[in-house]
């Protein structure tokens, strides 16, 4: 171990593994696997501190497990490396039985001396929740996916209860605890790689330097560059076809699509809707739309003196012309938003009163609330496109030809990496032009991460917005029985959404993949990536 760490470089909080500028040799990789490309270099390489991108998106699902998985079909959860669990009647203890014989990857920094077991998920589960973990503030102490969902106060505990089986203890029932445990933020570490570091004080590389029980294994990263996964031949599972897989994260040269037409990319994650007629036309290429569970959005800082009023909110969300966006971003792949919840999820509820266009009634809006001389506000805009948002500039560009029509001058401030829980008050924007991908079927996860009192106490509710009738909406549906009651909750609270505008809903996009002819095997899910085990070549 000491010997391999002295070779390593640090570079934006991950170890480096491999030299700096080297090019992926494509004719190699195709030979044994793939070139996945279409998203940006990661942060990190532990899912557990993100709550967006590509380590949660893409990476995850390769490098590790979680105790459950989410049906692609049903969205109900299923067992993954915890073979079944019960509860109890009140609702606050899960009992897990774990899967045996689970090895951990072998890796050039680690090599495990056993399988995987309760102690591993104990571990993994208390770093996040408990502020006394020897790990907790490794890689900063924050956990947004875990603070979003109100985790810390939920469990309070989780506790070994023999090799194989793992007690959690719920401070209160929680319906969707078992979907949020099958996220991929929820993976499993190892214990005894955490261990070993603590002991030669370098605790640091448990999220740069990963190990996990996936297919792949991490092998080699350039920062800016490239990502490679090595199959894990002590997958728990049917062995990986593919031997291993690259993620081109490189922003420099040619773009995606030219990777892909250029045989540079054998799969290109998103393409840009303008971008679709040209891959269709391609009788080489594979288009797959997936299902999404997604919603792009304009948060409005609530701090701001004059977004604190609704009424001027209101005046900004009828402002917005959605079917415009629509057909200059989206191209026939998306949808108008109608609530924050999108119209696959069972508590959806289509409210065409309050989300509109109408222009005379928003200027009358803002003349009510003081405002008929106009206000100039900012607005941050991310440059990487994402599902719920195929052209962040475009579409912030007709938001701000649509605020010029009712007085309003909006200036746009480019976020090259807009991350929620990195906004601290300082850029100086009014507005947000952001999205959210779920990462469960259940309505808790898009509302309570976006527009909790715990999520803007965390930071990650970028709204600045608290509202306890909410708050106690949310709480309420996590607790009864009955679907139906949780479905009448889930409308109350976007009732209260549709009154308050904390934030603005715009549209739903569809998740589309484009990939050459010779791969097969692709999953599709409306939450993230699959795993690539099953992925292979015909030759």
């Amino acid at each position: 171990m000491k010997a391999f760490i002295q070779f390593v470089v640090s570079s934006i909080g991950i170890g480096l593994l491999s030299g700096c500028g080297q090019e992926i040799d494509h004719d190699s990789v195709r030979q044994k696997g793939f070139v996945y490309c279409g998203q940006n270099a990661p942060t990190t390489f532990n899912p557990q501190l993100v709550d967006s991108g590509i380590t949660s998106e893409a990476l995850s699902p390769q490098i590790y497990n979680t105790l459950l998985t989410l049906n692609n079909d049903s969205y109900e959860p299923e067992p993954s490396l915890a073979t079944d669990w019960s509860v109890n009647k009140a609702g606050t203890e899960y009992t897990f039985t774990l899967k045996r014989n689970v090895h951990f990857q072998t890796t050039p920094w680690f090599t495990p001396t056993r399988t995987m077991n309760a102690d591993d998920v104990v571990f993994s589960f208390l770093r996040a929740i408990d502020i006394s973990h020897p790990y907790h503030f490794v890689g900063g102490g924050l956990y947004p996916w875990f603070s979003g969902i109100d985790i810390e106060s939920l469990v309070f505990d989780v506790k070994a209860a023999g090799p194989d089986k793992v007690k959690f203890f719920l401070s209160r029932p929680d319906n969707s605890f078992l979907s949020n445990i099958a996220t991929s933020h929820a993976v499993i570490l190892s214990k005894e790689y955490a261990d070993q570091l603590q002991l030669e004080d370098e605790k640091h590389l448990i999220d740069s330097h990963p190990v996990g029980t996936g297919p792949f294994y991490l092998a080699e990263y350039n920062p800016n560059d490239f990502i490679r996964l090595k199959r894990n031949n002590q997958y728990w599972k049917k062995l990986p076809k593919m031997e291993q897989v690259v993620f081109d994260v490189s922003q420099r040269g040619t773009g995606t699509l030219a990777k892909l037409l250029r045989k540079q990319c054998d799969v290109l994650n998103l393409p840009l809707s303008s971008q679709l007629a040209v891959l269709r036309n391609n009788p080489d290429i594979t288009l797959m739309p997936k299902p999404a569970m997604n919603i792009s959005f304009v948060a409005v800082n609530t701090a701001h003196p004059a977004l604190n009023l609704p009424d001027v909110r209101k005046a900004l969300n009828y402002a917005i012309n959605r079917q415009n966006i629509l057909d200059s971003v989206y191209y026939g792949t998306g949808s108008q938003a109608y609530s924050v919840l999108p119209p696959s999820s069972w508590a959806y509820q289509k409210d065409t009163v309050q989300i509109r266009y109408d222009r005379k009634y928003a200027s009358a809006l803002l003349r009510e609330a003081g405002y008929s001389q106009g206000l100039e506000l900012t607005m941050a805009v991310p440059s990487q496109p994402r599902a719920y948002n195929p052209s962040p500039r475009k579409t912030a560009e007709l938001i701000q030809s649509n605020f010029a029509d009712i007085g309003i001058k909006l200036n746009l401030i480019n976020e090259d990496r807009f991350l929620r829980g990195d906004q601290d008050g300082e850029s100086g924007a009014d507005l947000y032009l952001t999205g959210w991908i779920a990462s469960t079927g259940d309505p808790d996860n898009f509302l309570r991460p976006l527009l909790s009192c715990d999520s803007e106490r965390a930071g990650l509710n970028v709204s600045s917005w608290c509202n306890q009738d909410f708050d106690f909406l949310l709480d309420l549906a996590l607790e009864v029985d009955k679907t139906r009651y949780r479905k009448n909750l889930y409308k109350q609270a976007q009732n209260i959404l549709n009154e308050e505008f904390p934030v603005i809903p715009l549209n739903h996009g569809m998740q589309t993949q484009a990939q050459r002819n010779s791969l097969k095997g692709f999953k599709v899910s409306p939450f993230n990536a699959q795993p690539f085990d099953t992925v292979e070549r015909e030759r």
